[in-house]
């Protein structure tokens, strides 16, 4: 199996990137060499393709003077496997580019934090519907497609290969939430699977109106933090953005309740007798 196509993707950018700053050329070199549209080299090695085209990276290896075989190969290998159809391609009216879930697919660790919503992942069909409701879509053919796509993304945490996953829910997410929901929390947590609550009583925290997701990926690609709003989604990859939402992850996973207390206030609220 060669792996999600997203991550693929990403790893033969950055070492075109990589290529391109060993030999000292700047961007716009090397899109006048080759006679490309203003730009293009600038969205390859951002990440902003769908499908890299071969001859355009054979193209890109020659002028960097890649002239070992296996190093072209492997190159090479990577627009094989990038060129690949992920599941969510077949839902693209759903997830769009679907570089979020791409990435998903293969990492090492997710650590989300939500203040108002159950996580995605941890979702059951019946919060999902209502969730997608919500968002004014009534039309039931749809609002069902969105759902299974939802629950085809869960397969993500079961299987050998599932990353650990850790989730701190604000308590405000927990009690807009029917019992089934809530039930679920505490069905799903294992050794690889843990959730941490923080409670009202803690009032404002640091974490407060930016969920985001920190996603871990065995070597050599990097962490990726994914910071989603109502009208767009950013991918933060700099160093100083991944120390910066690893500071916030510590401070909001210290200041919530242990996962023991965190399983005891779920419980509470499902009978609050």
């Amino acid at each position: 199996m060669s792996g999600s196509p997203t991550v693929r993707r990403r790893r033969l950018s950055n070492l075109l990137r990589e290529l391109r700053e060993a030999k000292g050329f700047t961007a716009q070199h090397v899109t006048d060499t080759l006679g490309w549209s203003r730009g293009k080299l600038t969205h390859i090695e951002q990440n902003q393709w769908k499908r890299p085209n071969r001859r355009d990276i054979e193209d890109l290896l020659d002028i960097y003077d890649v002239t070992d075989p296996e190093q072209r190969e492997a190159a090479l290998t990577l627009v094989r496997q990038a060129r690949q159809r992920g599941w969510w391609v077949s839902y693209s009216d759903v997830w769009g580019a679907g570089t979020f879930v791409g990435l998903e697919a293969e990492t090492r660790s997710i650590r989300t934090f939500e203040a108002l919503a159950i996580p995605g992942l941890l979702q059951t069909e019946e919060y999902a519907q209502a969730v997608i409701r919500s968002g004014g879509i009534t039309d039931e053919d749809e609002v069902d497609r969105r759902v299974q796509a939802r629950m085809i993304r869960k397969q993500v945490l079961t299987g050998p290969d599932a990353p650990l996953y850790w989730a701190v829910i604000d308590e405000a997410a927990l009690r807009k939430s029917p019992p089934g929901q809530l039930s679920h929390l505490l069905e799903v947590q294992g050794p690889r699977l843990g959730i941490q609550v923080i409670p009202d009583s803690v009032g404002p925290h640091a974490a407060l109106t930016a969920p985001f997701v920190i996603m871990d990926f065995p070597e050599p690609d990097p962490g990726t933090v994914y910071v989603s709003t109502w009208s767009d989604e950013l991918f933060l990859e700099k160093p100083s953005h991944l120390e910066q939402y690893e500071s916030l992850w510590r401070h909001i996973t210290a200041t919530a309740l242990s996962g023991e207390d965190s399983r005891a206030l779920i419980r509470s609220l499902i009978d609050p007798t």
